[in-house]
């Protein structure tokens, strides 16, 4: 984050911030036409001349440490209630957090930064870190941090944004019909990527022709000069034919309907791959993805559209590729000692799961799946978790675990396929809770095994990982004293 300290936030009064969010201003005299120089909702991350937006959370009330983040240099404060004795400038709203999307709203149309805006149901935050490295060879960019990228992270990732900046790389997740309307209305993307549209939040959405409609969403406050990058070996994005009266740029591995795309695919398995580039001018570079999985050339392709977009060049677009850093949760390989950790722990649906389980199959040795519920599926949900069990069963892997409480229609499918494949050498397990897989995870790892982790967010699986990386240290330590 820019450090706020050295610059004003452009516009950003108090006396602007009470107007464009409908709040009542206290004390406005003693902030003057002082511009705030960050804003912030944890008080933790207050400095010296921040705004404060003070919410009420399930565990804690930001309303409660209102006086301490003044005595620590705050500005003032947005609060849903009335501050008596407070003498710096307060605004008071009825809904703190509708301010906050109010006030970023209103600061990026202050700014003259180039937005890429990233949605889809697969493959988003890669994608983000992808794009944002490709156009850091040339820019400076701020991307989307950790899971920014609903309706409180997304404006406060906007209001991270300085005039330093020369472009934003967001990313924006939904749940639901209406959500990406609304960011996009803070975001005003001038491109949008969609990655695909796969089979997340069915449970509100209904169909991928739902998903499809609640994702185009984000072309509502698009530039009216703005582009749009999509996959075009995705079935239902494939039906977007204009956006703005402009025809969106197409990336994929067909050559005959692409914009951009890529052939000569060599996969290298859990080291990434290499491929060849070729461009919508007709210009070609080979590049060395070094995130593993075949889905990672999708998001190398779209970083190069969107490269192309800003001008780069194909060797700064082959660098920035090339460059780019695993996130932790999403297809990170992890070396300890003599085993191999996949973490992909993050998130999960079934596209996701079986991407990650053919990721798996490309590792040696021994091969070992641990995998949890999927969330927000709706009524489909058992089914859903059925078809990744047999999938997983049919691949060439030899202990496939599963974890909670939908993770026994994977579990049950998975035994089933086994049986009729005759696979006696492959094993399968179940736990309902995670706490008891952590009772028996150091009697069933091996030495040499190649580790799948992966699950939806709330199985919180980051603790196998851990539990893993130190099951692993410890047994290296017992070597050497051997």
């Amino acid at each position: 984050m820019e450090r706020g300290r050295e610059a004003g936030m452009k516009k950003l009064t108090f006396e602007n911030m009470a107007r464009v969010c409908g709040g009542r201003l206290f004390n406005g005299n003693a902030g003057e036409d002082k511009e705030v120089a960050g804003v912030v909702l944890d008080s933790r991350r207050i400095e010296k001349d921040f705004l404060f937006i003070a919410v009420k959370g399930e565990r804690s009330d930001g309303h409660d440490f209102i006086m301490q983040v003044l005595e620590k240099g705050a500005a003032g404060v947005i609060s849903e209630r009335m501050l008596p004795g407070v003498e710096a400038p307060y605004i008071l709203v009825e809904d703190s957090l509708q301010a906050l999307k109010c006030i970023a709203e209103f600061y990026r149309k202050q700014l003259d930064i180039k937005v890429v805006g990233i949605t889809g149901s697969v493959g988003k935050t890669s994608t983000k870190e992808m794009i944002a490295s490709v156009l850091s060879v040339k820019y400076k960019v701020l991307k989307t941090e950790g899971n920014f990228n609903n309706e409180i992270g997304l404006p406060l990732m906007v209001l991270r944004l300085r005039d330093c900046h020369q472009a934003a790389v967001l990313e924006m997740g939904i749940s639901d019909f209406g959500e990406m309307h609304r960011l996009s209305k803070i975001a005003r993307p001038d491109i949008c990527v969609i990655t695909n549209i796969g089979q997340c939040h069915l449970e509100n959405l209904g169909s991928r022709e739902g998903i499809l409609r609640a994702k185009t969403e984000i072309f509502d406050f698009m530039k009216e000069d703005g582009l749009v990058c999509l996959n075009g070996d995705d079935d239902m994005l494939q039906r977007i034919k204009e956006v703005k009266g402009r025809k969106p740029l197409f990336f994929g591995l067909a050559k005959e309907k692409e914009d951009v795309y890529a052939d000569a695919v060599e996969n290298l398995g859990i080291y990434g791959s290499d491929v060849m580039l070729h461009m919508e001018d007709g210009e070609e570079c080979p590049v060395h993805i070094p995130l593993p999985g075949p889905h990672m050339v999708y998001n190398a392709l779209a970083a190069a559209c969107v490269g192309r977009l800003f001008g780069l060049t194909p060797g700064e677009i082959q660098k920035g590729i090339a460059d780019v850093h695993p996130v932790g949760g999403r297809s990170h390989i992890i070396t300890c000692s003599d085993k191999v950790i996949i973490d992909d722990c993050y998130n999960a649906n079934p596209v996701s799961m079986c991407a990650a389980l053919d990721l798996l199959c490309q590792a040696s040795g021994r091969k070992v799946a641990i995998l949890g519920d999927m969330f927000e599926l709706g009524k489909d949900s058992g089914k859903l978790h059925a078809q990744v069990g047999a999938y997983a069963a049919e691949k060439d892997i030899d202990v496939i675990i599963c974890v909670g409480e939908q993770a026994e229609h994977m579990y049950t499918r998975a035994k089933a396929v086994q049986r009729e494949r005759g696979k006696n050498g492959s094993r399968s397990c179940y736990f309902r809770e995670k706490a008891e897989l952590i009772r028996e995870l150091r009697k069933i790892i091996q030495r040499k095994d190649t580790i799948l982790v992966k699950a939806s967010h709330g199985m919180a699986f980051e603790e196998i990982v851990k539990l893993l990386q130190s099951a692993v240290l410890q047994e290296s330590k017992e070597t050497a004293a051997e």
